[in-house]
């Protein structure tokens, strides 16, 4: 009887790029968003003789857009679930006033009113989170009720009038770590945290490979990981060098820098983030996987409206005082750095670090801007055109059944080299029998 038995084809691995294309990654666009914000720099430092890229002009970019990325951090995550949080620039000037009023009227010391602070947003939080995930309202129009409804506790708090706030208060958004040891004309801390910073990256990376080998999964090439950990390096010690020549890393930028490492670490590393991806990828899906997404929306209400008061101390301590006008389009600007940073409007794709690299390209171009003394209308056009010019990339590169520029990106990081040909189809079965297959773009 003859042997009918079928050959199996070998699945393998896709053949390795050859030259410069492999030692990148395979593909240029994945980097598109964070040469943009390079180009950006470069282009407003030659057209402003150099004044763009001082060092105070560089500390004074992470100061005064840092309200504006922590909410990102938060909105990224709203976003990628399939919401959208229209209020938080109405709970930042809301939690702003309850702590200036804690501490001016009822003696609160500074800590004992950040603590306050924190709390108001954790329950005005569980306040929308009710109505979203429990009784089931969308969330754009719980937020929009919130915005209305938070504005005018805010207005009734200061009665049309500013409050101060000490200067230990203060601190939170003008400070600067003190400076120690010897004389060098730099900050020392700042120098100290920069080679921390390299050798994080070194770590980290060399990590990646071993983590790789000991899986027996393919590893990128030798020179992909060295090119990498020499760019990201020479990043970190440019940047570290400017802080360091003007008067150290500000005491926000601390905050912000810790705010980014946790929600990268929640998004990519957790069973949580995971969640957030799948209920934003296919809602039923996920539920019928097992995935309560009734807590996982409720929770990121909670979030959002935590890190709104968050970014509302912050706001509140840089003017040095809670003012009734206060949060007016945070939520605007918040959006369009997560949209910028290659969020799906439909959800499901999105990183924390795309949200921040959106947030300074916008914050780049205002204070580029305004250093050529570009009018500040004219500014707000360029803006506009930017935030439509951004999605609507997005949108035809899907359309042509391309990965979105953020995808790329997450893709390149998580996924240092193809997975071995049984794995991949293995994983690629795994994520599409559990209807999560939208979720590959976290991977």
């Amino acid at each position: 009887m003859a042997d009918t038995t079928t050959a199996v084809p070998e699945v393998t691995a896709p053949p390795a790029e050859k030259g410069l294309k492999a030692i990148l990654g395979g593909n240029f666009r994945q980097y598109g968003m964070i040469i943009a914000l390079f180009l950006l720099m470069v282009f407003f430092t030659i057209q402003t003789d150099g004044l763009f890229l001082t060092p105070r002009n560089v500390t004074m970019l992470l100061v005064q857009n840092s309200y504006v990325l922590i909410l990102a951090i938060g909105m990224v995550m709203v976003i990628i679930a399939g919401h959208i949080d229209l209020s938080v620039g109405s709970v930042c000037a809301f939690v702003g006033a309850v702590v200036a009023l804690s501490m001016k009227s009822w003696g609160f010391p500074w800590w004992a009113a950040i603590l306050l602070g924190v709390v108001m947003g954790v329950l005005v939080g569980m306040w929308q989170g009710f109505w979203v995930a429990i009784v089931g309202i969308p969330a754009f129009i719980v937020t929009l009720a919130g915005m209305l409804l938070f504005r005018g506790l805010d207005l009734m708090i200061l009665n049309a009038e500013s409050i101060t706030v000490p200067d230990t208060f203060q601190a939170i958004a003008n400070g600067y770590l003190p400076a120690v040891g010897p004389n060098t004309n730099y900050h020392n801390l700042t120098l100290l945290f920069t080679v921390l910073a390299v050798a994080a990256v070194v770590w980290m990376e060399i990590g990646n490979r071993a983590a790789l080998k000991k899986h027996n999964m393919v590893m990128p090439p030798v020179a992909r990981s060295v090119l990498k950990v020499v760019l990201l390096s020479v990043i970190i010690i440019v940047a570290g060098m400017l802080l360091a020549s003007y008067r150290g890393v500000p005491v926000v930028a601390l905050i912000l820098f810790a705010l980014v490492g946790i929600y990268s670490f929640v998004t990519r590393k957790t069973v949580f983030g995971r969640h957030i991806y799948a209920v934003g990828g296919n809602r039923n899906a996920a539920r019928l996987t097992g995935v309560n997404t009734t807590m996982v929306d409720f929770l990121l209400m909670v979030n959002m409206s935590m890190l709104a008061g968050v970014a509302g101390m912050v706001y509140t301590a840089y003017l040095n005082a809670a003012n009734p006008k206060d949060g007016t389009g945070f939520e605007l600007d918040a959006i369009a750095a997560v949209f910028i940073g290659g969020a799906a409007v439909a959800g499901g794709i999105g990183t924390v670090i795309g949200s921040i690299v959106g947030g300074l390209v916008m914050g780049v171009l205002n204070l580029g801007l305004a250093n050529m003394s570009v009018d500040q209308n004219v500014i707000q056009v360029i803006k506009g055109l930017v935030l439509l010019g951004a999605v609507a990339f997005d949108v035809v590169s899907k359309k042509q059944g391309k990965p979105s520029i953020i995808g790329l990106i997450q893709r390149t990081f998580s996924r240092s080299a193809p997975l071995p040909g049984a794995v991949a189809e293995a994983e690629a079965v795994k994520h599409e029998g559990a209807g999560l297959s939208n979720t590959d773009e976290l991977r």
